[in-house]
Formats: structure tokens, sequence, C-alpha cells
């Protein structure tokens, strides 16, 4: 067995240990592997293309189920998986959560991640304290500390899990059998959030070298996370400007396309992209991203570092060798 396959195999054996936990009233099947198998790696063992390689939000092929014994239902599909990046990324999923849905109360101990509202609101808990978060707002967690969401609405919220281990392909979850309804709610959470307010971005002329002017914040850095999590950045790219072409050796990123359309570059290869897209970036992928369409191109960058607060941007493709 070669190398690669090898390796193909423990990623797809490292995508089921993950989806599992989550969905855990419906197994993840053969069908299933073989469909984020396809997306990924040929039967060839061709590398993928530009285009397979970015995830598209489809509720069409969202998995219903109930996580960490919550009192309702949540519906999910995994939008990056694990073998999409050589760093510690367990998952990045798309989800709604149904009325009287959630995630229960829980722990991870080798784990953190980060839920994102995107719209209307719900109730999210960290080490037993409540508050309830308006989208678009993200909740990061860190290792040891418990956390919940919970939908009291009578309609479906729109929400994000990323999710990043502090070992590669390691997954842990400790359930406490709580799914916090009814529950006291503090009016000023007394937890870590993340804004992504547009209101709060500072123009930049030329971008990493790229057209005209966009508008950028770094929304949460290093410091919020134990684990190799680098940073999460908002970026908003007006019609007719662009992320210049750059690349990272020490960080990989997803860039999630939040609202817009636009075009990626990822070394020698271009594709469209479109709201609810999420892309992953390799280490010294050269990549750039071009707002082609009528409004603005809105981007949140999930960035994770090879090693702990070390990261690099250089500007351009890779010097080809003489």
């Amino acid at each position: 067995m070669t190398m690669q396959r090898t390796c193909l195999l423990l990623g797809l054996f490292s995508i089921a240990s993950v989806v599992a936990p989550l969905v855990a009233q419906r197994p993840y099947t053969a069908a299933d592997k073989q469909h984020d198998r396809s997306l990924f790696v040929s039967d060839a063992a061709v590398p993928p293309t530009l285009a397979q390689r970015i995830g598209h939000t489809d509720p069409s092929k969202y998995h219903r189920s109930r996580s960490h014994n919550s009192a309702g239902d949540m519906a999910c599909e995994l939008l990056v998986p694990p073998t999409a990046m050589d760093v510690n990324l367990n998952f990045m999923h798309r989800c709604q959560i149904m009325p009287g849905g959630g995630v229960g109360h829980h722990f991870h101990n080798n784990t953190e991640e980060m839920f994102i509202i995107f719209d209307g609101q719900a109730e999210f808990t960290i080490d037993g304290r409540t508050s309830v978060l308006k989208g678009t707002v993200g909740a990061p967690v860190r290792m040891g500390h418990s956390h919940a969401i919970y939908n009291p609405s009578d309609k479906p919220v729109e929400f994000m899990n990323i999710n990043v281990g502090a070992v590669k392909g390691h997954y842990d979850a400790f359930n406490l059998n709580d799914p916090r309804i009814g529950v006291t709610k503090d009016p000023i959470p007394v937890f870590m959030t993340m804004q992504l307010d547009r209101s709060t971005l500072t123009p930049i002329e030329n971008y990493h070298g790229g057209k005209g002017t966009v508008r950028y914040r770094r929304a949460l850095d290093s410091d919020v996370f134990l684990t190799n999590w680098a940073y999460v950045d908002h970026l908003l790219i007006p019609p007719g400007a662009s992320d210049g072409l750059h690349r990272h050796k020490g960080v990989e990123e997803i860039y999630y396309v939040l609202n817009g359309d636009g075009q990626v570059q990822v070394n020698d290869e271009t594709a469209e992209i479109h709201k609810g897209d999420g892309v992953p970036i390799r280490f010294n992928e050269a990549h750039s991203f071009t707002n082609n369409g009528k409004a603005d191109l809105e981007l949140m960058i999930v960035g994770i570092s090879a090693q702990k607060n070390v990261l690099d941007t250089e500007l351009g493709a890779i010097p080809k060798r003489p």
C-alpha cells in the first residue's frame, strides 16, 4: 500500500470518527464515505482540482440529528473535512438549529471550537453561564470548558461549528446530559464572543498587493485559544477590488464566504465562489480573492498554524527554480 493511499485511509477514518459523535442517530455510511472521498481524492489518486476542493453549503445534504443529548434536532453537513488540511482541523460543519433544538452541554478536553451564529439569535452557554447571542457572532471555546447552544425560537437558526484538535485526528467529548432549557440568562455574556460587524472594519489600500481598497479587521487572535488556532479575520472586498496573491509557509486557512460572489485563485487555478462556500488553503499555496460580482464580497478567514504563535505572510507566487 502506498504512503499516499495509507494517508487517504487515515484521513477517511478521521472523518468518520469526527462525524459519528455529532450525528449519533445516523451512522456514517459507506455511501457517505465515498461521497466525501470523491470530493477530495479521485480513485486514480489524481489531486483534486481547486473547484473540487471547495465545500458548498447545501441544505439538501444536511444530516438531521440530536447532538450531545440535546432536547431537539439540528442538521449539518461536513463543509470542510480534516482531509482538506494538513493542520489539526477536525471539521468545519455548516448547520441549522431547528426550533427547540441545539447542542447539549458538553466538554472537549483535547479540542477547541467555535460556534458562529449567522442569523437570528440563540442561547449560548459556557461553563454553566448562558446569554442570548444575536448573529453574526461567534463564541470561541477553549479546551476544558463546557458549552452548549439552544434555539428557543420558532424558526431555524443558521450556524457553523469549527473544531481544531491539540493532536491531528483526535476528537473527544464528555456529555453532561443537560440541554440547557429554561435556564437563567446573563444580560451581558461572561465569556468571550467574536463580533463580525462591518462597521468595525478598517480600509486598506492594495491589500497584499491587490487592487482597490478593501476593509479588514482581525476579529480574534491566537491568544484566545490554547491550540494552534491562529486567527479569525473579517474581510470585505468591494466590486472590482481584490486581496492580492500571497502565501503562508506556516499557516493554513479556510475562507468562508459570508456574502457575495467572486473568484479565488490558488497557484495556477481559478474557481468561482459564492455565499456559503468554504475554501481550504494549504501551506505555501499562493492565493488571492477577487470580487467580480456586483455586491460586496464578505469573507471570514480561519487561520490554523503549524506552530503556536508562529505566523507568516509572503507576497506573490512561489519563486520558480531556474
